[in-house]
């Protein structure tokens, strides 16, 4: 069977479409809440979900998914864990995962995707990965039909691209900004220049993460993309959810952004 990132791409593709990518921490209060988040995101509007792995030393993380991650870790979060818990999940949508590299590296490269995989993960963000050490991960990910995505940003000297993107499979992560994650009152547009020169040097598809937040953010890009992804907007509802009513508050906040957001990026 192909890839459900592939399938997924090339049905938007056919439709004129773009993907919306919500990215939520593992763990973040307990992970049966995560499982209840991942089913909320799938039921209202997202095409492809972003599970970021709890980690000690986020290298691009702002205060808002530092936060989160502190807390699943605190909640003493496990990979296996996770993995449990998209297995459970049994969500149709498609999954990636983001983690370190060395996250990766010490549970094993190999014992790492056949577990991701068998949980029901496509592929995996890779942030910390430079793209001249990625070539092994990338062959092993290849064998497997694990897709591999590699990061970009404005900062990215034109030298590399090349290399990146070939390291890739899936998509290209296109970061919109220089610094870290966060939710900013606009997007600069010198990301359009970006994005052109991505779409010379390859056909897979690009999808632009880091600052987008709002409608106004998504309107401006899905012209120049295949995806947008969106990350603390949500992730910052995540800290209120202690009690059980609240819990459902945040579920439902969590619902209608996600509307409000890929309502956006589907209007024509």
């Amino acid at each position: 069977m192909p890839n459900p990132i592939d399938t997924l791409f090339t049905r938007l593709r056919s439709e004129k479409r773009k993907a919306f990518m919500p990215f939520i921490p593992a763990g973040d209060p307990d992970l049966d809440f995560t499982q209840r988040l991942l089913a909320t995101l799938a039921a209202n509007g997202a095409d492809l979900i972003e599970v970021g792995v709890p980690f000690s030393d986020p290298i691009a993380d702002g205060p808002v998914i530092q936060a989160s991650y502190t807390r699943a870790l605190r909640n003493k979060f496990k990979i296996a864990d996770l993995f449990e818990c998209v297995r459970a999940a049994k969500i149709a949508t498609p999954m990636v995962a983001m983690a370190s590299y060395s996250l990766i590296f010490k549970r094993g490269v190999k014992e790492f995707l056949k577990q991701a995989q068998t949980a029901g993960f496509s592929g995996a963000v890779v942030p910390d990965l430079p793209a001249e050490e990625a070539e092994e991960l990338a062959i092993l990910c290849r064998a497997v039909d694990f897709k591999l995505i590699l990061l970009v940003s404005p900062t990215t000297a034109a030298h590399r691209i090349d290399t990146i993107v070939k390291a890739c499979s899936g998509f290209v992560y296109v970061v919109s900004l220089v610094g870290i994650t966060g939710e900013r009152a606009v997007i600069s547009p010198e990301i359009e220049a970006l994005l052109g020169r991505l779409r010379n040097a390859t056909d897979l598809p690009l999808c632009v993460g880091f600052g987008v937040s709002q409608p106004i953010h998504v309107k401006m890009l899905r012209d120049h993309c295949d995806g947008v992804i969106v990350g603390s907007a949500l992730v910052k509802e995540l800290d209120k959810a202690t009690t059980p009513a609240e819990r459902e508050l945040v579920l439902a906040n969590v619902a209608a952004k996600v509307q409000v957001l890929s309502a956006a990026l589907r209007e024509t």
